[in-house]
């Protein structure tokens, strides 16, 4: 009899299918939903997550202020504001502007998406947000091809290296702890510089073909120096990010994106967890007999030693 998580593995296994075309078509976007689509999807420095969020809270006034009142109303420079608005792709903050002030008069003509409103939903946005991040995932894996080949490569790679830095440590330490279960040899590296460049070399040499990196914003300098060191070292890289070019992109042999929920004061991780889970699945499949095996010990080893409070 299979355990629930052997059982899920099973019932979960991907199967190869066409893209599937939508059948539902959007309701009218309300303005502040107007607003946050010009907003979503960008990467902001700290300061122009200010400016947005001062442009959402007073939409109807900020969307007729000249950039010099804007600038001062959020306590950033001029510039600051110039660059904000070219971010999002506008020749500058008039374009941006011009584009905001139909939104704006829409909202004054009488949604109910009052500022009041707006702050008691702020958290709202935010899962918003992440819901279009995993619309968008849905919309990529529609045919998981690419999964499920990344996923056969990172099975076979006997030791598989998984690197995460900084920010992207926990995305890489959820990875390494799960892949354990159905991979004999996963080599978890957290820290760049020397120590990272031994254990690829390390990996290399016991066999190792397969390093999956994780590299969420903001996006480390040491992050792309312990790649280009995989590389050196002969190894093959699988990334998962949120960027789509850039030179970490560049370095990598496969790159799997997903977007990263922006709107709180630290990103949070819904789709790329799910694109994480999504290639441990893939690995399950690539190697049913073995996953098999090595959950049942998993899970035998659980039940003998009592880990959990519902064993």
């Amino acid at each position: 009899m299979p355990s629930g998580q052997q059982a899920r593995a099973q019932a979960a296994a991907i199967t190869p299918g066409r893209p599937s075309s939508p059948t539902e078509e959007s309701a009218p976007a309300v303005p502040m939903d107007r607003v946050m689509a010009l907003f979503g999807g960008h990467r902001l420095s700290p300061a122009q997550r200010r400016i947005a969020q001062y442009m959402i809270d007073h939409l109807t006034e900020a969307a007729f202020l000249s950039i010099t009142d804007l600038a001062e109303r959020v306590g950033v420079s001029q510039p600051s504001v110039t660059r904000f608005a070219t971010s999002l792709g506008y020749s500058g903050f008039p374009a941006l502007r011009e584009a905001l002030q139909p939104i704006a008069l829409s909202a004054v003509a009488g949604t109910p998406d009052t500022r009041e409103e707006i702050r008691r939903n702020e958290l709202q946005a935010a899962i918003d947000a992440e819901i279009e991040n995993l619309e968008h995932l849905r919309r990529l894996v529609a045919d998981p091809s690419q999964i499920l080949d990344i996923g056969s490569e990172l099975a076979a790679s006997v030791p598989l290296t998984v690197l995460g830095l900084r920010i992207s440590v926990s995305l890489a330490e959820y990875f390494a702890y799960a892949a354990r279960r159905i991979h004999p040899d996963v080599r978890l590296v957290t820290r760049g510089g020397s120590v990272a460049y031994d254990a690829l070399l390390q990996s290399r040499e016991a066999g190792g073909t397969w390093v999956l990196a994780f590299a969420m914003p903001r996006h480390a300098h040491e992050t792309l120096s312990t790649m280009r060191a995989a590389r050196r070292a002969g190894l093959r890289i699988a990334l998962i990010t949120d960027l789509t070019l850039g030179p970490l992109v560049e370095e990598a042999d496969v790159a799997l994106t997903a977007g990263t929920g922006s709107r709180l004061v630290f990103d949070s991780y819904a789709a790329p967890g799910v694109l994480a889970a999504s290639v441990l699945q893939a690995m399950a499949d690539a190697n049913p007999e073995r996953t098999q095996l090595r959950l049942e010990g998993y899970e035998q080893a659980a039940e003998q030693h009592n880990f959990f409070l519902d064993d």
